[in-house]
């Protein structure tokens, strides 16, 4: 035996590994997704749901606009009706606005769209 050692030790790290392994293999999955929409020739909108089941908080971003452009108008849809619409400001290279989180309901599409352009990128909550 090595000295300064106690004579479980190895034991006792490996049943704390294996215990903090199951408690996270057992915790409830987080329901955080994001979509973006694929045609990189134009605006690359993504939507990014942070949350657990139903309750979201929900945010839109626009990854590549123009360099001198600070803010824009970003709409929220649910089900395929306007919610709400707020400004989505610069970031690094991106706008971004994150609505705060609330039951947007189960299986519900949530889509966001930026003012100037057709495209929007959408997700299902959980």
């Amino acid at each position: 035996m090595r000295a300064g050692r106690a004579p479980g030790a190895p034991v006792v790290l490996v049943m704390a590994l294996a215990g903090g392994a199951l408690a996270a293999a057992t915790a409830p999955a987080a329901a955080d997704s994001s979509a973006c929409t694929h045609d990189f020739s134009g605006p690359q909108i993504c939507i990014r749901l942070d949350g657990q089941g139903a309750t979201n908080s929900v945010t839109g971003i626009w990854t590549n606009p123009p360099a001198g452009m600070a803010s824009r108008s970003v709409s929220l849809y649910l089900r395929g009706r306007l919610d709400s619409t707020a400004t989505a400001t610069r970031s690094g290279k991106a706008l971004i606005h994150t609505w705060p989180s609330r039951n947007l309901g189960s299986g519900t599409k949530v889509c966001v769209k930026f003012r100037g352009s057709a495209r929007s990128a959408c997700q299902t909550t959980g």
